[in-house]
């Protein structure tokens, strides 16, 4: 499901990495008793291996790819049970990729779907090179996310990336076999136009159709979820962007910088249309680019920006203004989800707070408040099967309105399982700042990262 932008908000080589943690012997407790305590290692390792599966056991059979959604009911309004995302199944590839090095599944069965993943990449739809939201997984046919949204996606494209330059540098050093799918993988990138999406001036656009060229007419400012966009778009070897547009696009010649302070917490950037928004905003960029001491002339530290932002998220439920039921330390994260007015971009507001808790927000921003992401965890397991499935923990809930739907997006998932990694390995960080493509995007841009090579 794609996150809308709106001025009001309404919807990362086995080789190289010997020392990456693998714990093929940690404890599986996904079927112990939620009231029994079990350590954090534990309750980390359960829900990183049930949000795995939903992009292994749960992925869409022909194509490897991921759902874009799975319910439990099997009900499906939209006919969409196996329709495909580019965005989701990036964030997928990196928990496949995770799965892979603490031992869910073999590398030989890894690198297998990998092979099936790249193979359905091949023969897609894309539109220069750029991929839509959404395909049918049985044919690799586009499936219009709206009338006019039936092209290419560069923002879901962005995401798909992110996830596929993290598995080339898992195999571009491994067996023959790997080697082979990081080369396939290198040409999928190079294909890429980003360029393309300049529609001839110094900003992104997100999408471009066939049929309807650029009348979605939606140029890609900061700050959003598409940071990784800009970084991607300026790191191609082929179809690069000049950083101009960067600095004038995203940063709009520097209005990005808006120092502000909301529920008592400073924050440095401008989020577009409120004062802060939805939490995927501090995840979706951020699964393979290590916000870890990194700066650029807009921000002088990315990791502690998007820890007060997701402390200003906290804030806010613990406050609770609405008086919604179950709202708390053990309770909190607002983003996009499902939702009891539909799908919907939570945000830390009450014209964008809606009673509903959704997992994803605190789980994925365990890299930025260990403590605090732990205790919802640890809230969420004791509920029991009301909230704790096959795949993890469900979407979304609301005490208020006694509301535990049995369902589950591919986008919110992911995040899950890679910034669970992230935290106890840094691998997807690791892995994604080490391609030389990113490397050099970054230093383009005038990032600063201590991942950077001199």
């Amino acid at each position: 499901m794609k996150k809308v932008l709106t001025p009001f908000i309404i919807f990362s080589s086995l080789l190289v990495f010997t020392n990456c943690k693998n714990t093929n012997n940690n404890t599986d407790v996904s079927k112990e008793n939620p009231s029994v305590q079990i350590t954090d290692e534990a309750l980390l390792d359960s829900v990183q291996r049930r949000t795995f599966n939903y992009f292994w056991d749960g992925a869409e059979p022909t194509s490897g790819m991921a759902r874009e959604r799975y319910h439990i009911d099997g009900e499906y309004p939209l006919d969409d049970a196996n329709v495909v995302t580019s965005g989701g199944s990036g964030f997928g590839i990196m928990a496949i990729i995770a799965g892979i090095d603490r031992g869910y599944v073999t590398r030989e069965e890894g690198v297998a779907r990998m092979d099936k993943i790249v193979s359905f990449l091949e023969k897609a739809d894309s539109f220069h090179g750029v991929y839509p939201h959404w395909w049918y997984g049985e044919t690799g046919k586009v499936r219009g996310f709206s009338d006019k949204d039936n092209g290419g996606d560069l923002v879901e494209t962005s995401f798909l990336m992110q996830g596929l330059l993290a598995a080339h540098q898992y195999y571009v050093n491994g067996t023959d076999t790997e080697k082979a799918v990081a080369a396939r993988i290198d040409k999928l990138w190079r294909a890429v136009d980003w360029n393309w999406h300049r529609n001839g001036k110094n900003v992104l656009y997100w999408h471009w159709s066939p049929e309807h060229s650029w009348e979605m007419n939606f140029a890609i400012h900061g700050f959003n979820e598409c940071l990784i966009t800009y970084v991607l778009a300026a790191a191609s070897p082929t179809h690069g962007v000049p950083a101009e547009v960067y600095h004038e696009g995203w940063a709009e010649n520097g209005a990005i910088v808006e120092p502000h302070t909301i529920e008592g917490i400073k924050l440095n950037l401008r989020y577009q249309g409120t004062e802060a928004g939805p939490l995927f905003w501090a995840h979706y960029s951020f699964l393979g680019l290590n916000p870890t001491d990194l700066k650029d002339d807009y921000s002088p530290n990315y990791f502690e920006e998007m820890k007060n932002y997701t402390l200003v998220n906290r804030a806010y439920c613990i406050r609770n203004p609405k008086g919604f039921k179950g709202y708390g330390e053990n309770s909190w994260g607002l983003t996009a989800s499902y939702s009891t007015v539909g799908y919907a971009a939570h945000e830390p507001a009450e014209r964008g707070d809606h009673g509903v808790i959704t997992p994803t927000a605190a789980l994925s921003s365990i890299v930025y408040t260990p403590e605090e992401s732990m205790k919802v965890m640890r809230n969420l397991y004791s509920m029991g099967d009301k909230m704790w499935g096959k795949y993890g923990f469900y979407d979304a809930y609301s005490e208020t309105d006694n509301w535990y739907p049995q369902r589950y997006l591919a986008i919110d998932q992911g995040p899950i399982s890679v910034m669970i990694e992230n935290y106890r390995s840094q691998l997807l960080w690791k892995l994604f700042m080490s391609h030389p493509d990113v490397q050099n995007g970054l230093k383009k841009l005038n990032f600063g990262s201590p991942s950077l090579k001199k």
